[in-house]
């Protein structure tokens, strides 16, 4: 058990926690939500100890054990990546460095047998001797093959590493689970398999997600961050969402009737105040009145940009022919033959663990990128706008939103930029920040800007809800739903894939799948298919 008691912290005048008292028990998983800057990893450094709050204290029961997704992606570069997920049981690899060390000396003396021997028992409590094998195990879940296992983490890409730290967080199962954004950079395999991770666990789970269905998967609990207070609600994000509303919804439908009682004794003061026989009355009623307080329903610190989407014109008939694009990227063949052709109604998410394929043909089909092999064709009557994945040069420029945005519209009234800009949460001051200092959120919010200003029929999306906090993901969402214009995009978001696409594409070992119908109906079908593979291998043999 862990819990928070009395935790104030203050940043200058400003309270991001106030008073919070919360208890996070054995046997659930506990998502933390809330809008950006309430303060979600701050609150999660603050359990794990990396920060002290103004006041309070964090209480941990005796003897458990806390492992917390690590950050750094190159904090471990020098070790083997079997060492970098023993190292999340810090005693354990201490006690195996120290038993190698014993049993290589060259003088090996009695006080070093006994030293061993109460090292190895301590090793084989702690369930040692499975040490590698359950971080392989773990590895192996989330995608990391065996033939990674013993290189150096120096030698793994950004990806890779991401599930080595993950796999680390996990191993030794830890009493207590702190977990920041486990699911940014996985793919969709991979984030099953931690979803049925973490379904299974036993222990004390604190997550904190951008991703609605990992939370609706996982959580018994939400603990939702608002006004400097953490509220405690049963069961998992879904149910908090409606929860909320119906207590919003309670709370106005209180203060209406309160509102209509009130208003019925001012009219009742307002007849009879001057009438003799009834001034007691009116006294009375005005005392009643006196008493009657509207409960402060405070607006929710959530903000929600205005996410809409309007092509200027009709795709038309022809949307997009890809025949026989082929591509290779430091001498592996990312893109073998794909041919297929989108229709105007089509919105297709690229899906499956080979992101590399989905952003070469993305990047291939924006102009950015020359195929080595085949061709595609957009619709003349076609208008394309591009979301990479890494907008790092889009931002290169030392000038303000406002001055970026102005870029790409045709329009370069100063009211008209910056009313665009307020929709989308940069208003006021916010207009003339510069784009150098935005966070990954706010970057993103400027592209979805400029794909919005554009007015282009088909958008070519690549992982756009990466950075973004629940609030624009549900809008992004929301407008793309709306779009009457093409799209291809990709997303780990499961509940973003299915309530988006219509048609599924994967590129695969093998060649490519494509599937007409939602992300549910594509993974119950592969689903089916794998069993069918699995009967027919037993059959054979």
């Amino acid at each position: 058990m862990i819990q928070a008691i009395n935790v104030t912290l203050r940043l200058g005048k400003r309270a991001l926690f106030e008073d919070v008292n919360i208890k996070f028990t054995e046997g659930n998983c506990y998502g933390l939500i809330g809008a950006n800057g309430a303060g979600k990893s701050t609150f999660l450094k603050i359990l794990s100890g990396e920060l002290e709050p103004s006041q309070g204290e964090v209480a941990i029961t005796d003897g458990q054990r806390l492992s917390v997704l690590k950050q750094d992606h190159y904090q471990y570069d020098e070790y083997t990546v079997l060492d970098a997920v023993m190292l999340g049981n810090t005693r354990l690899y201490e006690i195996m460095k120290e038993k190698d060390a014993i049993y290589a000396k060259e003088d090996f003396t009695e006080e070093d047998g006994i030293k061993a021997s109460e090292l190895e028992a301590e090793f084989a409590d702690m369930n040692g001797w499975e040490a590698e094998s359950d971080a392989a195990t773990l590895l192996n879940g989330l995608g990391i093959d065996n033939d990674l296992h013993y290189s150096k983490m120096s030698e793994l890409n950004g990806s890779q590493k991401v599930k080595v730290l993950l796999a680390q967080a996990l191993f030794g199962n830890p009493d207590i689970l702190l977990l920041d954004e486990p699911t940014n950079h996985l793919d969709l395999e991979a984030i099953r398999w931690l979803e049925d991770f973490l379904i299974d666990f036993d222990n004390t789970v604190i997550v904190v997600s951008h991703d609605r269905y990992f939370l609706n998967k996982v959580c018994t609990h939400i603990a939702d961050i608002d006004y400097a207070k953490i509220q405690l609600y049963t069961g998992n994000y879904d149910f908090w969402y409606e929860s909320s509303q119906l207590i919003s919804k309670q709370m106005k439908d209180a203060n209406k009737k309160k509102e209509e009682k009130i208003k019925e004794l001012q009219d009742f003061i307002a007849r009879f105040s001057a009438n003799a026989s009834k001034s007691k009355q009116a006294t009375s009623r005005k005392k009643a009145l006196d008493k009657i307080q509207l409960d402060e329903i405070k607006p929710s610190s959530r903000k929600y940009p205005y996410i809409n989407f309007k092509p200027t014109r009709d795709i038309g008939n022809d949307a997009l022919s890809v025949e026989g694009l082929s591509k290779t990227i430091d001498g592996v063949k990312v893109l073998d033959n794909v041919s297929f052709t989108m229709n105007p109604e089509d919105k297709i998410a690229f899906v499956g663990p080979n992101t590399l394929a989905t952003t070469t043909f993305f990047r291939i089909v924006a102009g950015e990128l020359e195929p080595d092999e085949g061709t595609y064709k957009w619709g003349v009557t076609t208008s394309q706008s591009y979301f990479p994945k890494d907008n790092t040069k889009d931002f290169s420029e030392d000038m303000s939103i406002a001055e970026w945005l102005s870029q790409y519209s045709e329009d370069k009234d100063v009211t008209f930029v910056r009313g665009f800009l307020g929709r989308m949460l940069f208003s006021g001051e916010e207009a003339l920040k510069k784009v150098s200092v935005l966070s990954g959120g706010e970057k993103v919010r400027c592209m979805l800007s400029k794909l919005m200003i554009s007015g282009a029929n088909i958008l070519i999306l690549d992982e756009p809800t990466n950075h973004l906090d629940m609030e624009s993901i549900t809008a992004l969402n929301e407008g793309l739903h709306k779009f009457t214009g093409g799209l291809l995009f990709s997303s780990q978001d499961h509940q973003f894939v299915q309530t988006t696409a219509n048609r599924i594409i994967e590129f695969t070992d093998s060649g490519m799948v494509d599937f007409l119908g939602t992300y549910d109906e594509y993974l119950e079908n592969d689903a089916s298919a794998r069993k069918r593979q699995v009967a027919n291998y037993d059959e054979e043999n």
